[in-house]
């Protein structure tokens, strides 16, 4: 059904408009979530340390790849589902009391609340990512899809400034609300945004000739059909073996690992810098303002970095930026803890520089799609299953990140994040808490604590990177010769769909 009345000037917007307000929907709420989550659990609904290790673990363990079950699968739970329903409804219809009793308690609700969440997560960003690579093929279609990408993205995280108006501990009803808001305005963009742009697939593919979907080379609804056609007709192992033998996918998922856990630390552990290494220089506004401006500076700086994609390529931009990163932590690590002002800009660049390798990184793994399919000579690319591949290695990072660095700062200071004083029982032969014990001779300060894990986790990071980057080779030549195979074989595929 097309889209017609007063709504049909919307068929005439840009595909890469349309396919950047994707973005737009999802960070709007993302942002928000990673900002606030671990301080709504610890400090407000206060878990206790185990509850929040499981959490973040289990969250982990629940990604999985954007792979389809074959026919005979489907048709097997099919036929059960009838006969199992009224099994499943006895079980849920005596059991969901004492369930919902015992998901009240906050430790267990953190870790529905994280699998719920990244499972819905990992589902749009999957197939948001996945369309890039068959919008376009060519770099610089990819690089101006990418371009949107990041404006609606910038636009999106302002939701962090508004977010401040309505946190508040004390008081959670108002920021439940605004979260509220922005969930159901997410929903109801991502719809609307999904449904015009499958509108313009088939108003496309109605055209003689198939003309370009989004700006050059972009595939038709029948090239669409075919490549899900595709994904099915191998199975799980094969593909595996095959990813087994794809050596610049085993480099690169190996330096993406780092890079996802480097963003993550970065987020979880900006509030906690700003507080114990610039509290003292600083007013607390300020440090709103630095906390925002974190969220949508990396979108903005995107949008230098890929008109240099364009020039450079992608590996020489990514190169760049991890020794850029490498040369500012070390002269962070030079210049020590006690210059704010360089403190203050170091921190806000590493997460800016970090954040926006992660964005440009997706451009890559579209090139990886493109390589796939030529090496495992594909009749079309499965791109969503390779993007769902790439964040299955590399979600552990998004794991790892928060709980290797709560173990880093105690393992160094003494200092537990989650250590909460104990609660005296009434008429207690000793009303007054004991005082704390006092730090061992010549242990670190956590102000030490927090600088050394701000500069040495940038400089491990970078220099696992620049190895596992100088081993990655599609690049230049290869690249070039990689996406005219891909272009040949697209358009031999849409010859033979005419023909049919």
């Amino acid at each position: 059904m097309g889209l017609g009345g007063p709504w049909a000037w919307l068929l005439g917007l840009p595909t890469a408009m349309v396919y950047g307000s994707l973005a737009l929907f999802i960070s709007v709420l993302h942002n928000v979530f990673l900002l606030y989550y671990v301080d709504t659990f610890v400090s407000v609904y206060k878990i206790n340390k185990a509850a929040f290790w499981v959490g973040e673990v289990g969250q982990n363990c629940g990604s999985q790849p954007g792979w389809e079950p074959g026919r005979w699968q489907g048709w097997i739970l099919a036929s059960q589902e009838l006969g199992a329903s009224r099994t499943v409804f006895l079980l849920w219809n005596s059991l969901n009391d004492p369930l919902f009793g015992w998901l009240s308690d906050p430790g267990l609700q953190f870790l529905l609340c994280l699998c719920l969440y990244d499972g819905f997560l990992t589902l749009v960003d999957l197939h948001h990512h996945a369309l890039l690579a068959d919008l376009a093929l060519s770099a610089h279609d990819r690089t101006h899809l990418n371009f949107y990408c990041s404006l609606f993205s910038a636009a999106g995280s302002l939701s962090v400034f508004a977010s401040y108006a309505f946190w508040n501990k004390e008081d959670f009803s108002s920021f439940r609300a605004f979260c509220l808001a922005l969930a159901a305005g997410s929903g109801l963009g991502f719809v609307g945004a999904t449904r015009l742009l499958r509108w313009r697939v088939e108003a496309a593919s109605r055209e003689p000739g198939c003309p370009t979907l989004a700006v050059d080379g972009g595939l038709c609804e029948e090239e669409l059909l075919l490549g899900g056609e595709e994904a099915g007709s191998i199975t799980l192992g094969q593909y595996l073996r095959q990813l087994a033998r794809h050596r610049n996918f085993l480099w690169f998922v190996g330096m993406d690992l780092v890079q996802v856990f480097h963003c993550h630390f970065n987020s979880n552990f900006f509030p906690l810098f700003l507080e114990h290494l610039l509290s003292d220089h600083i007013s607390l506004s300020t440090g709103s303002f630095l906390l925002g401006i974190s969220y949508v500076a990396p979108h903005l700086n995107n949008l230098y970095f890929l008109p240099l994609c364009r020039r450079w390529g992608v590996y020489a931009v990514v190169r760049g930026l991890f020794l850029l990163k490498l040369g500012l932590s070390l002269l962070m690590l030079l210049a020590g803890p006690d210059r704010p002002g360089l403190l203050c800009l170091f921190i806000a660049s590493n997460r800016v520089f970090t954040e926006g390798t992660c964005k440009l990184l997706t451009l890559v793994v579209t090139d990886l799609v493109d390589e796939d399919l030529v090496l495992n000579h594909r009749k079309q690319a499965a791109s969503a299953l390779l993007f769902g591949m790439v964040a299955l290695v590399t979600k552990p990072g998004q794991t790892f990140a928060p709980l290797l660095g709560t173990w880093l700062l105690c393992f160094y200071t003494g200092h537990d994040l989650f250590q909460q004083p104990a609660l005296m029982p009434v008429g207690s032969a000793q009303p007054w808490p004991e005082p704390p014990a006092p730090p061992p001779p010549q242990a670190p300060t956590l102000r030490q604590g927090c600088f050394y894990l701000l500069v040495l986790v940038p400089i491990t990071c970078a220099l696992l990177q620049l190895f596992t980057w100088s081993q990655f080779t599609l690049y230049g030549r290869r690249l070039h010769a990689v996406k005219a195979q891909r272009q040949n074989l697209s358009r031999a595929q849409t010859l033979d769909v005419k023909m049919v």
